[in-house]
């Protein structure tokens, strides 16, 4: 019997990691600030390592506009169509303020395109998990966390994440988000606060005058969805190991406990040691190990990009786990095939050294974190297996705030 042309289209897509592959997407990410030539670097040096030939290649569909207003409000989306139209801009410049269109997120030439592009991508992505056709989709240009239902914010101007996450919502009725990013992952998580189908995993770091300063220990959700909200706040220097085992012990602990369907991944690469923001002291392999752990657990699962303003290790590190999502073993010398090779000197190598800062995340802090957290993960799930009375829902109230004091007290 010969298998139909949609058969087999089924069985390339689902043998085969899915990655967005799309020029036009790369020359729109260049319009991002700080990122400008990101894109391309990464995807070239995924070329170099000849990993394209072992993913299937799609190109990315622009956002509708009825897609974009699943999260974003009207009066966003209409401003940013009405000033890609407009000749006179000095007659929006107090609406630009009102939206976020300054400082870290000024007006782009083309915004309403612009935004439709980085916004269809990841829902590209989600689109292919969602019809079935793999199991692993990876768009390195996504990941844009903290831009706002009615604002851009952060140098993200539309929040891809949100809007993949909606899209995936079609067919998985759980979803857990986990975020990598150096920064905290406020766009992400204030979109599902309310929400008991979303749970949202976020380690960052956690210091006073530290952007956004959201994420904290006790910020655990709202409504429905109070304690499907998950931050692990870090502090300055960690290291692989350390990072490592915090994720090992409350991810799988949340994976367990919440069930997923499906998986989105923020890898944001500004907490790898190197970039102008960073305050860690990670490599590439630490949140590689991270990533098997992912997964391990063997669901659908779309993996996006984020910050990394330092552009070679971002390369370096997208690249590396890449090859990890993959399966793959790579030499550590860049290859000199590379369009971009010079921009890997001196060492012309993939491998990333930790940074030497202090760690001050001492093993008394990350106990705690862990202790306190999956100990609410636990009684959480207690509850929504219950009636869930108001009675009951006061308890897990007070169980939080005396955990959360004594990690306090503790320190």
């Amino acid at each position: 019997m010969k298998m139909s042309q949609e058969a087999k289209k089924t069985k390339l897509y689902s043998s085969r990691v899915v990655y967005v592959c799309d020029l036009l997407l790369f020359k729109e990410c260049d319009k991002i600030p700080n990122i400008c030539g990101r894109a391309i670097l990464v995807h070239n040096l995924i070329r170099a390592y000849d990993l394209l030939s072992h993913m299937h290649l799609i190109p990315s569909e622009p956002a509708s506009e009825d897609i974009l207003l699943s999260f974003h409000s009207r009066n966003y989306i209409e401003f940013l169509q009405k000033v890609e139209e407009s000749s006179d801009l000095e007659n929006h410049e107090e609406d630009l303020l009102e939206f976020g269109l300054a400082y870290d997120c000024p007006l782009v030439e083309g915004i309403y395109k612009f935004v439709q592009s980085i916004a269809g991508a990841s829902i590209t992505c989600a689109q292919v998990l969602v019809d079935g056709l793999a199991r692993i989709a990876i768009n390195w240009c996504g990941g844009w966390h903290h831009a706002q239902r009615d604002e851009a914010e952060g140098f993200c101007y539309v929040n891809d994440i949100v809007l993949a996450i909606h899209k995936l919502r079609e067919k998985f009725s759980r979803i857990l988000y986990i975020d990598f990013d150096l920064h905290h992952g406020n766009g992400v998580e204030n979109a599902f606060s309310f929400s008991p189908h979303v749970m949202t995993l976020s380690l960052h770091k956690y210091e006073p005058g530290f952007y956004p300063g959201s994420g904290g220990l006790s910020d655990v959700g709202l409504g429905q969805g109070r304690y499907y909200t998950v931050n692990v706040p870090l502090k300055e220097g960690v290291r692989d190991d350390n990072y490592f085992t915090i994720f090992q012990s409350i991810a799988n602990k949340v994976w367990s406990t919440f069930c997923p369907n499906a998986v989105v991944v923020q890898c944001g690469a500004d907490c790898i040691n190197g970039d102008p923001a960073c305050g860690f002291n990670l490599t590439p392999r630490g949140i590689g190990r991270c990533i098997e752990n992912v997964l391990a657990w063997n669901v659908p699962t779309l993996f996006l990009g984020g910050g990394g303003y330092n552009l070679p290790n971002t390369a370096r590190c997208w690249t590396y786990l890449t090859s990890i999502i993959l399966g793959l073993q790579i030499t550590s010398s860049i290859p000199d095939s590379n369009l971009d090779f010079m921009c890997y000197s001196p060492d012309f190598e993939l491998d990333i050294v930790r940074g030497n800062r202090s760690d001050l995340n001492t093993a008394e802090d990350m106990k705690h974190l862990t202790e306190t957290i999956c100990s609410a993960t636990t009684v959480s799930a207690q509850i929504s297996l219950s009636s869930g009375h108001l009675a009951q829902m006061a308890l897990i109230d007070i169980f939080w705030q005396l955990r959360y004091e004594i990690c306090i007290i503790n320190r």
